[in-house]
């Protein structure tokens, strides 16, 4: 009887443990013979409800991208890249700061191949997964192709309510783009001009409400190809994979670089005249066709002053991708478009209607001032892609406070550019505004001291690309230095972590520490890309209590499951747990955390005592800070016991 309850114990045990080993993505590989020389290999991701499974082409200093390597290929060639049948959901991610995209539900990728022969073509995609509370480390699935007819391979991995891309965001920036347009002097003063045409062509009201409705339409028209054109130029999923590109990116610093100067001043980026009175000449038929050469008369004659703004916005909709030039396109023409037509059709409005005059230009200024400073944006990507750390944090945001500052001036009458008119007194609307920046301005400084500065989220580098993890003019915390020397230098192997904890990141170091020092050692199963990970350490560590305790009480080691290191050949291995190749270092940290704790996700929290036994429960995601307390409080007792 006793053997008997042994069994059920046992059995029950192992059942428990390994329902704490989550695999939220499970992978299907099969084949299909589109012509003599050429086949199209699938891959499907299915995901449970409420995960998501990260894509194809995030930015740098994110969550571990899905990846495919082909390793094994033979009597064939790859032609192109992998492509998913469905577009990614995107959201701004506060702990990263940045936009992160992702697969939900399901998701099939598509890869055409060529062969000479019998081909083969072997390797592993490798992916990471998330739900709201916790994360997978990085996970792989070997897939293999013998690329014969008839032939079919299926597999599934061992280790989320999906959305269309969300472009209204794109299109609301790009609607208020084309309002700023209308109040420049290339476009503000082309409304007149063009009531005044509409008034000699339109013989009757109804005309002229038609007339009108077209007018609007035919700017909506050529800009919306515009968009079509770069999109088709490039291709949807091209401009994903360019929005990481550092070359591309520089690129797109300096064309805003170009943009600012010209609407400062220094120069104007003007069309050949030639194409102007070319169109010209088309829009005197008068008709329809007439209309719509107007329209892109409109275009033209106002490219130096709408060139900018939709150059900006057609460099930031690459970026996103997909169909994000198009809809940029439609809400820039959009805006640019209603005004016309409604003054068009109804000319009487015209009265309502603000006299032209130097603001015009003040409003070029400013627009100059912002694509600035938004230039150095692209410049950050670049900068963190290869991994140069010129453009740290504090450096972005001093050249932000520095460019913010002289927007304020400039608003306040103390800069004049070459193209202000001279003013004898600060008009009431120009002093609010200046007041408001230099706000803003002071708002930014104590970023360089590590604040959040959270309105700005997004744009400057993350929080740990900076000269120093602590901020401008702050030191190592005293607490950082105590390891029973002397010297008050920190161990050998710890370096400073999030919010100035000192932490190591070798787990044997850390164990020897613990020991020497007679503490508790505490992991924390981490990963450069969980998003949780950063929420507890944003929510959690942060606390003062919790910050003393880590410097007091325990030795903190921080093992990252996704760290991309290979490890050198000698040391890679088949994990006898499940039965995959370690080939990273985040390899190694992911099996030493299923095969002893019987977890796979992130973020994830174990006490051992000098025996390497854990002296209570481990602890997952919850960023609250009093339960985190009263767990590690917990821990210590045991420990000391």
């Amino acid at each position: 009887m006793k053997r008997i309850l042994l069994a059920v114990f046992l059995l029950t045990s192992t059942l428990l443990a390994s329902a704490q080993i989550v695999e939220p993505v499970k992978w299907s590989f099969s084949q299909n013979k589109i012509s003599d020389n050429e086949f199209e290999l699938t891959f499907t991701a299915k995901i449970e409800d409420g995960w998501h499974m990260y894509s194809t082409d995030l930015p740098e200093g994110g969550p571990i991208k899905t990846s495919f390597y082909f390793e094994n290929v033979e009597g064939a060639e790859l032609v192109g890249e992998p492509t998913p049948n469905k577009e990614v959901t995107e959201e701004f991610d506060q702990s990263f700061q940045m936009d992160l995209r992702w697969f939900s539900k399901e998701v099939t990728f598509t890869q055409k191949v060529k062969v000479t022969g019998t081909g083969t073509v072997g390797g592993y995609v490798e992916f990471m997964s998330c739900n709201d509370e916790t994360c997978t480390p990085p996970m792989d699935s070997e897939f293999s192709f013998e690329l014969t007819d008839g032939a079919d391979q299926t597999a599934d991995t061992v280790p989320v309510d999906d959305s269309d891309r969300n472009y209204w965001s794109i299109f609301l920036l790009a609607f208020l783009g084309g309002l700023a347009a209308l109040l420049t002097p290339c476009v503000f003063p082309m409304i007149p001009m063009t009531v005044s045409f509409f008034t000699k062509q339109s013989k009757t009201k109804a005309k002229g409400i038609r007339n009108g409705i077209w007018y609007g339409i035919s700017i909506i028209l050529i800009y919306v190809i515009l968009g079509t054109v770069v999109t088709a130029v490039f291709g949807a999923e091209s401009l994903n994979s360019l929005s990481t590109n550092p070359w591309f990116n520089l690129f797109f610093a300096l064309l805003l670089f170009v943009f600012a100067f010209s609407f400062m001043g220094a120069f104007e980026i003007v069309l050949p005249s030639s194409w102007v009175n070319a169109v010209d000449r088309k829009a005197d038929k008068g008709g329809l066709l007439g209309i719509f050469f107007m329209a892109f008369a409109l275009a033209l004659v106002s490219f130096s002053c709408t060139g900018p703004i939709v150059g900006a916005l057609i460099v930031e909709a690459a970026r996103s991708g997909g169909l994000a030039p198009v809809v940029g396109m439609l809400g820039f023409s959009s805006a640019l478009a209603i005004p016309f037509a409604l003054f068009a059709a109804f000319p009487g409005w015209l009265n309502s209607l603000p006299k032209s005059g130097g603001w015009l230009n003040s409003v070029k200024v400013v627009l100059g001032f912002l694509e600035f400073a938004f230039a150095f944006k692209f410049l950050s990507i670049a900068d963190m892609v290869l991994d140069l750390h010129i453009l740290e944090r504090e450096v972005y945001i001093a050249i932000w406070i520095a460019i913010f500052m002289g927007l304020a001036l400039y608003l306040w009458g103390k800069i004049k550019l070459p193209h202000d008119s001279p003013t004898t007194h600060l008009p009431v609307s120009r002093f609010i505004m200046g007041t408001m920046v230099f706000a803003f301005v002071i708002y930014m400084v104590p970023g360089l001291w590590g604040a959040p500065v959270k309105l700005i989220s997004g744009f400057p580098p993350p929080v740990d690309y900076a000269e120093s993890p602590l901020g401008v003019g702050r030191t190592q915390p005293a607490g950082a230095v105590a390891t029973g020397h002397s010297s008050g230098t920190m161990a050998v192997g710890m370096h400073i972590g999030p919010h100035g904890i000192p932490l190591f990141d070798d787990y044997d170091k850390a164990l020897a520490h613990a020991k020497e020092t007679g503490k508790p050692l505490l992991i924390d199963f981490t990963g450069k890309g969980c998003t949780n990970c950063r929420k507890m350490e944003d929510n959690v560590w942060v606390a003062q209590e919790v910050k003393n305790m880590f410097l007091e009480d325990f030795v903190v080691v921080s093992l990252y499951v996704d760290l991309k290191t290979k490890l050198p050949e000698e040391e890679q291995y088949v994990s006898e747990t499940t039965g995959r190749k370690v080939r990273t270092i985040g390899n190694k940290w992911t099996d030493f955390q299923i095969s002893r704790y019987h977890r796979n996700t992130q973020p994830y929290y174990v006490i051992l005592d000098s025996n390497e036994k854990e002296v209570v429960d481990g602890y997952g995601y919850d960023p609250d800070a009093d339960d985190f307390i009263e767990w590690l409080n917990s821990g210590l007792t045991e420990y000391k016991k």
